[in-house]
């Protein structure tokens, strides 16, 4: 599902109703006069422009060959010497790997990339976050974690307008009311057939600031 954000200001309320013949009946009207308690307000109906939205699908592939190795012990030893002791290691590991066909190790980074030749073998460490890793007599912990590759297809740009949505512009405070109290008089008013209204999903009204309101496809 995606999202499409609305910008609501001081002021302002937006309504949606459940059926789009009502909310495009009170735009083509656009003026309005609501009763708010003891005061009586005209208010503007305007179509609720939505900003841009983004739409994509994210597609993972995580690899059964290459294993993202991190937090290698930094230890004073030749680069080439740590890269054939991680090497040594996962060949050796009880947790499926076996033959190995590449390790690029960094060690400013601290990381390690280990690419086995068996496609699989790296699903005997899917449980694992840590994992021992033995060198010159200790015993120190790596984190492990299969290694993923991340790409974005459909990715689309849109921006539109919600058919069932109005926005009011205008909204004069009473000075002795508060907000939610002028929500449910606005709601009222716009709920009433008598008015051009009809039966309402949701509003949301703003007597200071602005806020973000997203709105579902």
């Amino acid at each position: 599902t995606a999202k499409i954000p609305f910008r609501l200001n001081q002021s302002e309320a937006l309504l949606t109703f459940e059926d789009e013949e009502v909310a495009q009946r009170l735009i083509k009207k656009g003026k309005h006069t609501v009763n708010l308690d003891s005061k009586v307000a005209d208010v503007s109906v305007k179509p609720s422009k939505l900003e841009m939205g983004i739409k994509f699908e994210l597609h993972i592939t995580i690899s059964g060959k290459k294993m993202k190795v991190s937090e290698v012990p930094a230890l004073s030893i030749p680069q080439e010497w740590m890269r054939d002791k991680l090497e040594l290691h996962f060949y050796k590991c009880g947790l499926g790997g076996g033959e190995i066909e590449d390790v690029s190790y960094d060690k400013q980074s601290r990381r390690a990339i280990v690419t086995f030749l068996r496609p699989g073998a790296t699903h005997g460490f899917g449980s694992f976050t840590k994992y021992p890793f033995f060198v010159s007599g200790r015993r120190y912990m790596v984190s492990v974690s299969p290694d993923t590759n991340a790409h974005l297809e459909k990715l689309q740009l849109y921006c539109g307008v919600s058919k069932k949505t109005i926005l009011l512009k205008g909204i004069q405070e009473t000075g002795d009311d508060d907000e939610e109290s002028l929500q449910d008089m606005i709601e009222i008013h716009f709920q009433r057939p008598s008015n051009g209204g009809g039966e309402i999903e949701n509003i949301r009204y703003l007597s200071k600031g602005a806020t973000c309101v997203w709105f579902e496809e």
